[in-house]
Parts: structure tokens; sequence; C-alpha cells
């Protein structure tokens, strides 16, 4: 033992440490490795890696091997059953689990009972935009003559990463100064007189519905806006209440401004000329990339971008409805059971929004499936028990290290909400996706709902179930 953890665990950390050095992701998916649009390869941890804490670890089995059984509805019943009870939950708890494998539904609570999701919202998004526009797709930010000499217009694409210059906010992201510098290239000394913004790309209120009165004066996001730099922070830090700006627009705008060399022209809101002529353009990271960014860090300005480009692409309002439409119209058309679907937001900050733990993991289930492999980045982004993202402290308790990189899953927090969906691999080496959705936490019990969760995790992992 170290540090009172098993030392099958600490290899196993140290295991997908390596991996993810080498490969920059780490996917449970189906025979070892898979590749996606953009070329990236995923690797599945070992079966052998999945030993559990309290008994020895089974032969090595491949997860899609023959002799790899899922639990059975008894064995999980037994095992969750008296978890399920726990007072830090609070009042409503629904939880389902599947097999990856099949689509089987091994143990249902509440399954079907729309709920607040919180921000394991953030997955069906993800699985929107990824099957909306694939993941080797990148945005553009654009620059265009003016209706007026010396005028120029900043066209957003919808890409909230962007950087003012070496300064990132989020790895690779795609930088300002650059276009600048070719906008510079492209006037050939020509005065710069006058910058328009042009945000119409997403439309509607800026505000989500059933967003809490302090989601921007907190820092928690900005207003929803298609030409957004830094995540709409007022300084380039990935602090997630960080102090953020209330026109992302303009601030671009003025920023870009003074990367031109004049930061004293006017900078207004406005559309760009039809037929414009075009001086430069910006391409984001692929989507992958800026997805794995908003599920690592539950990055609500990311996915409320993410939600308006879906309706962009189904050709319905960019709005907060015309996302949340245009995102079940897509998760249909690819087979994803959408009962219980009722999102008002991408990000999951609505109190508004009520999802079925059913559909959280009839989606992972497709993920790990063969027949979408563009959502394997939605499992690449997921964060890994006690490792990334917003899972890096967590699963520290004693009654949840078994799932110690085992477990990877999408956290999900508001006050009175606490939520974790995700998928792992039992010590039969099964893959099981899971969600588990706590309404009704008791105020000031965040901690402990969170522990509660993460146990449950766990024992899916360490629980054979038989």
């Amino acid at each position: 033992m170290q540090n009172g953890r098993h030392p099958v665990l600490w290899l196993t950390l140290c295991w997908v440490l390596a991996a993810v050095l080498i490969t920059d992701l780490l996917w449970f998916v189906r025979g070892g490795a898979s590749e996606v649009d953009d070329g990236r390869v995923g690797v599945l941890i070992p079966a052998v890696a999945a030993g559990p804490v309290f008994t020895d670890p089974p032969a090595v089995l491949s997860p899609d091997d023959d002799s790899a059984e899922p639990p059975t509805e008894a064995g999980l019943t037994a095992a969750l059953t008296s978890l399920l009870t726990d007072r830090r939950l609070g009042t409503s708890v629904a939880v389902s689990v599947r097999d990856a494998e099949n689509g089987t539904t091994l143990f249902s609570r509440n399954a079907d009972t729309p709920v607040t999701p919180a921000s394991t919202t953030k997955t069906v998004t993800a699985a929107g935009v990824l099957l909306a526009y694939g993941p080797s797709h990148r945005l553009t930010t654009r620059v265009v003559q003016g209706s007026t000499p010396g005028e120029i217009v900043l066209v957003g694409g919808g890409d909230p990463t962007l950087a003012f210059d070496e300064r990132h906010s989020y790895p690779g992201a795609a930088r300002l100064d650059t276009l600048a510098g070719s906008v510079r290239t492209a006037l050939k000394g020509a005065q710069v007189t006058r910058i328009v913004v042009d945000s119409s790309l997403f439309t509607g209120d800026p505000i989500g519905p059933g967003w809490d009165s302090d989601i921007v004066s907190g820092g928690y996001s900005a207003p929803v806006n298609a030409l957004t730099a830094n995540g709409g922070r007022v300084q380039p830090t990935p602090d997630h209440e960080a102090p953020r700006t209330s026109t992302p627009d303009l601030f671009v705008g003025q920023r870009f401004a003074a990367l031109l060399g004049a930061g004293s022209v006017e900078v207004v809101r406005g559309t760009a000329p039809e037929g414009a002529q075009q001086l430069a353009e910006l391409k984001s990271p692929p989507l992958s990339h800026v997805v794995d960014a908003m599920l690592t860090e539950s990055d609500n300005v990311i996915a409320e971008s993410m939600l308006r480009l879906v309706a962009v692409k189904k050709g319905l309002p960019a709005t907060f409805a015309g996302g949340a439409q245009a995102v079940q119209a897509v998760l249909f058309e690819a087979g994803i059971d959408t009962a219980g679907f009722g999102l008002r937001d991408g990000s999951g900050l609505s109190r508004l929004n009520r999802l079925t733990p059913n559909l959280l993991t009839s989606l992972l289930t497709a993920a790990v499936g063969k027949d979408h492999p563009q959502l394997r980045t939605l499992l690449a982004g997921l964060p890994v028990a006690s490792y990334s993202g917003t899972l890096a402290d967590r699963f520290e308790g004693a009654s949840a290290t078994a799932g110690v990189g085992l477990v990877r899953a999408k956290t999900g927090t508001l006050s009175g909400v606490s939520s974790l969906s995700g998928l792992t691999v039992t010590v039969e080496g099964r893959i099981l996706t899971f969600a588990a959705v706590a309404n009704g936490v008791p105020n000031g019990g965040t901690q402990g709902a969170q522990d509660a969760l993460d146990q449950i995790a766990a024992t899916l992992a360490r629980c054979g179930c038989r």
C-alpha cells in the first residue's frame, strides 16, 4: 500500500499519465485503438488495470472479449441500492447504468425522470456539435473591407477560444495578433480609420433562461456572442471565475484595434457588406480540441457557442431555443434516444434544463460504439478520476479510490444539484456507461454529494456484481 491506496491503482494512474503524454488523448474505445477524422488516436486503459481494490485482480481481459461478462441487474441492485439512500444526495436521485457493448440497461432508478442535469448537459452539447460538423472542422474569424475607405469589419465565426497574443487562455488557441499582421500586409500601408465588429452569426438573448443572477457578474460565463476572445475574460487566464466583459464583441474590437496600431479609432457594431473583399482570416483549432477544453474544464462559454453553432448548421435561429432544437434534431438523426430531452441552454447553467439519465447513458453508449466515430472526441474530453480537469481532486476518499484512473466522467454542479455521467471498466473488463443525478442536495452539501457520487462510480469499477 502507498499513501493508503492500492498499488494497482497507482500503476493504473502512471499508465494513464504516460499514455496522455504520448497521445494527448485517452479514450475508452473498443478494440484497443481507433482513429477519427482529425487523425488522433485513442488508447484504451487495459482491463488488467481495472483490478478490484478489495479482491485479487482477474485474468487479463479485453473489454470486447466475449468472456468479459457484464454485471447482472441483481448484482448491481445489491451493490448500489444502499448508496442511493445516502442523505448527502438529497431528496431526489436518478441513476442509469448501461452495458456499453450492447446498450442493455443494467440498472435503473428514476432513469426516465427528467431532472436538472447541471453541467453534464455539456456531453449533449458536445455530441450535437461533433455530429453536426465533425471533429476536424475549424471555425473561421474573418476581416473584410468595410463600406467606406479605411473601414474594416471583424467578423466573428463563433470561436470563443481566440487569444489576443502569445498569452493563451486555451491551449493552441488561434491568435488575433497573427490576424492583425495579415491584415496590415493586405492593406499595404493604408490606414485603418474605423473598425466594425460583426457578431451577427449568433442572435437572440445573450443571457440564458434560468441562469442565476450572478452568472456573468461572478465570472461563471460571459454573454453569448459570436465574436469572443479568452472566453470573454478580461485577462488571458483559464480561471473559471475570472472577471468577464459584458460586451465581448466590442472588447475584441478594441483590442484588435490596438494590435493593428490603431488603438484610437472608433469601434462600433455592424455587419459586413455583402460581397465585401476579404483581407484575412484566422482558423480555430479543430473542434475536437475545442470540445476537449469544454468538457475537461467544464467551460460554459465554449458550450454556449457550440450550441448556437449547431443551430447555424441546421439553418435554425442561432439562439438558445434554436440551438436546443438543433441539437435534439441531430441526436435523433443519429439514432440516439431523445426521450426526455428538455434543454434550455448548452452549458447546464440553466435551472430550467431537463434531461433523463437514460438519455445521457444512451448518448455515451453511442460514443463507445462503432457507428459514430466522430463522437470519440466526446470520450476523450471527459475528465479522468483523480487526474484531470474537474475530477482532478475527486475520488480521494477510501470508498472511491477504486475509480482512480478508471472512471472518465463529466461533472455537474449547481447549488442543490450534483451529477456525474461517464463510463468505466469493470473488474471483469466490461465497459459500462452511467449517469447519476442528485437534485435537492442540502444547502452547503455539494462536497458531500460529490463524494457520494464518486462512491457510486467507484463501485461500478470495482464490482463484478454477478
